[in-house]
């Protein structure tokens, strides 16, 4: 069994690779700014220690700032001094629609590194909803401006079984996963089988594009909004609902559904809510 290092651990995809690599029996550290694996995308004395031992690295993008291409060729190339074999690396379907995007000079660096390599292109998670971006306010809203357009939404859990396969076996190395539900669903349409699951009141408000722009420009830097505005672009005019077969590429499995991911998710809403409170 292997030691891998994963990247932005404590995240929604993170530590669900931790998870997967664990339950095989690997030793997986999570590294970020605040875990127990001390590791700063901005503080290159934190990278060594990080990397010692590792037969495997996961690359999720900085936090901070647009620039990818720089801190990954910095990474992979003492990664690849330190006996690092595989980096796996997390990017995303869609960004092609988005003109300059540096997602993909960081693809090509990973691509030039002298690691063996696999590239994840998800779509937007099913998880958005629960966990970030969209989950619900207290009035049951969920607001973006992604109009009536529909996304293969896919489920975090096998973006991370995936990487997880990835990292473990060499016969991934060299491919780019594109990785798709097996249907694509309006907004709507995932917030009524969310809702109908977690016995809520749960409402999609298809929100103004220019207001929502607006909105995520005084929460993030222009240049991460002005992203984020673009991808929801491609959602709202069409551009965005094709599938993608890269689960089942890689795992010799269907891709989880909605439905399927609905039923999981909203079963544990559902178990918070009865919950006693302390």
């Amino acid at each position: 069994m292997s030691d891998y290092l994963i990247i932005g651990g404590s995240g929604k995809t993170g530590r669900r690779i931790v998870e997967h690599l664990t339950a095989a029996g690997h030793t997986a550290r999570a590294a970020s700014r605040g875990g127990a694996v001390h590791f700063d995308w901005h503080d290159e004395t934190t990278w060594d220690a990080a990397l010692a031992g590792t037969e495997g690295v996961y690359l999720v993008v900085p936090q901070q700032g647009f620039e990818y291409a720089a801190p990954f060729a910095a990474l992979l190339k003492r990664a690849e001094a330190a006996g690092v074999r595989r980096a796996v690396m997390l990017s995303a379907r869609g960004a092609e629609f988005v003109p300059g995007n540096p997602v993909f000079a960081a693809e090509d660096v990973v691509r030039g590194s002298g690691l063996d390599w696999t590239i994840l292109r998800p779509t937007w998670f099913d998880q958005n909803f629960t966990e970030a971006y969209f989950a619900p306010g207290e009035d049951g809203a969920v607001v973006a401006p992604a109009g009536d357009g529909r996304e293969p939404f896919v489920d975090l859990d096998d973006v991370a079984a995936v990487a997880a396969a990835a990292l473990t076996d060499p016969r991934h190395a060299g491919r780019t996963y594109e990785l798709s539900g097996p249907e694509a669903l309006t907004f709507g349409e995932l917030v009524a089988l969310l809702a109908a699951e977690a016995g809520r009141e749960l409402r999609y408000v298809a929100a103004d594009p220019a207001d929502y722009e607006r909105i995520l420009t005084g929460a993030l830097d222009a240049e991460r909004a002005a992203f984020l505005a673009q991808l929801f672009a491609a959602i709202r005019d069409g551009r965005d609902t094709r599938l993608s077969d890269g689960v089942q590429q890689a795992l010799g499995r269907p891709a989880t559904t909605v439905a399927q991911w609905a039923a999981r998710e909203g079963a544990a809403l559902r178990a918070e809510a009865v919950a006693p409170s302390d």
